[in-house]
C-alpha cells in the first residue's frame, strides 16, 4: 500500500505534521509512505531521497509557482511533478494542509482515495476531497494524527520523530559548537524571525537577552539564513556584541539545535525544531495560540504568552502588543526553570 503526504509548508507546519506521520510508520512498516514538501523544507524530511520516516519525498517548486504563476517554467515545474506523483501510483493521498494548492497537489497525484479535513483552512479545498474528516483535537499535532488515523482506518497517537543526518552539517556544527570561548553551559541559539512581523518579539529585547544569557555561561547565537540578515544584525548590535551571527540553512540549522543547550523564539520553525530534537525551548507566542500551535515534543518546554490577541494576526508592521510585553526578566525566569 503506498500512502502519499501532502504539507508543503511552512517549516514549523512540516514539523507538526512529523508526529502523526512517524506514528503510522512505527504501527505499519510495510507501508511506502511519500512526501510533498516546498523545496526549501526538503531537508527536514530527507531532502529528494529517503529520511528516517520517508520513502521519497517529492518537491513541490510552490515558491516558483507564485512568483511566476504564468511562466512556462512554473507550467514544466506542476507537469513535471504531476508526472512524478501519477507514476507512484498511490492508494491514499492526505492533504495535512488543507489549502485550495495543497489539494489540487493531492488531485494531481490521481490516488485512489484523496483525503482532507472537512473544514479546511481554504473551504474550496474541501470540494476536491474524496473523504471529508472531521477535525479532532486541540493541537495542531494531535489533529494530524486524528486525520492521519482516519484516512487510514486507525487510531493514531502523536509519536516522537527522528530527523535526518547530513555529515557536512554535522561536522560543521561540531566545530561551531566545539569552538573556543563556548560558555560552560553551552550553546543557546536565539531564532528572533518568524513568519510575519506580529510573531516577532522585539530585536533589542532579544539583544538584551543574549547578554544576561552570556551572563549565566551560555554562548548565544542568533541564527540567520544569510549573512546581511538586518534581523539578526540588530540582535547582534544590541547585544553590545555578546551574541554571534550563525548563518546556515534547514540542514545546519538541525545539526546545530541537536546540538543545543538552550533555543529562545518565537513561534517559528527553530522552536518547534527545538521541541522535536527535545532540546530544551523557551518560546514566546503574541498573535498565536500555544495551546493550537505550540511547541510539541518530549523535551522542556516553557511557553511565555501575554494578554494577546489574534488582531495582529499576519501582519507585518510591527509586534503584536501582548507579545511585546513580554519581559527580558520573565524570558530569564523561563530559562532557570528549564536548567
Amino acid at each position: 500500500m503506498k500512502v502519499l503526504i501532502v504539507r508543503v509548508g511552512a517549516l514549523g507546519d512540516v514539523l507538526h505534521a512529523l508526529p502523526a506521520v512517524a506514528a503510522l510508520r512505527a504501527a505499519r512498516p510495510e507501508l511506502t509512505i511519500d512526501w510533498v514538501v516546498e523545496r526549501r523544507w526538503a531537508a527536514v524530511l530527507g531532502d529528494e531521497g529517503a529520511g528516517p520516516i520517508i520513502d521519497r519525498v517529492h518537491v513541490a517548486e510552490t515558491q516558483r509557482w507564485s512568483q511566476s504563476p504564468a511562466s512556462v517554467g512554473t507550467l514544466r515545474s506542476i507537469l513535471k511533478l504531476r508526472r512524478e506523483l501519477r507514476a507512484e501510483r498511490y492508494d491514499v493521498a492526505v492533504d495535512m494542509q488543507g489549502t485550495l494548492r495543497s489539494a489540487v497537489i493531492g488531485w494531481m497525484s490521481g490516488a485512489r482515495q484523496l483525503c482532507g479535513y472537512a473544514d479546511p483552512r481554504e473551504p474550496l479545498a474541501a470540494r476536491l476531497y474524496k473523504t471529508k474528516i472531521a477535525r479532532q483535537g486541540v493541537h495542531v499535532v494531535e489533529q494530524g494524527a486524528a486525520l492521519l488515523g482516519a484516512a487510514m482506518g486507525m487510531v493514531l497517537q502523536p509519536a516522537a520523530v527522528e530527523l535526518p543526518h547530513a555529515e557536512w552539517a554535522d561536522a560543521w556544527a561540531e566545530e561551531l559548537v566545539g569552538g573556543p570561548g563556548i560558555g560552560v553551559r553551552g550553546v543557546c541559539v536565539i531564532a528572533p524571525s518568524a513568519g510575519w512581523g506580529a510573531k516577532r518579539w522585539p530585536a533589542e529585547k532579544f539583544g538584551e537577552l543574549a547578554r544576561r544569557l552570556d551572563g549565566l555561561g551560555f554562548a548565544v547565537l542568533v541564527n540567520a539564513k544569510r549573512k546581511d540578515d538586518a534581523l539578526a544584525g540588530a540582535v547582534i548590535a544590541a547585544s553590545g556584541g555578546t551574541a554571534q551571527v550563525a548563518v546556515c540553512n534547514v540542514t545546519g540549522l538541525i545539526a546545530l539545535v541537536r546540538r543545543s543547550a538552550l533555543v529562545v523564539g518565537g513561534d517559528s520553525g527553530p522552536v518547534h525544531m527545538a521541541a522535536a530534537l527535545g532540546v530544551p525551548v523557551v518560546a514566546l507566542f503574541g498573535p498565536t495560540d500555544p495551546a493550537r500551535n505550540g511547541p510539541w515534543g518530549l523535551g522542556k518546554i516553557a511557553v511565555l504568552r501575554d494578554a494577546s490577541s489574534r488582531t495582529s494576526y499576519k501582519r507585518e508592521d510591527g509586534v503584536e502588543a501582548g507579545l511585546a510585553r513580554i519581559s527580558v526578566e520573565a524570558v530569564l525566569e523561563a530559562v532557570r526553570s528549564l536548567i
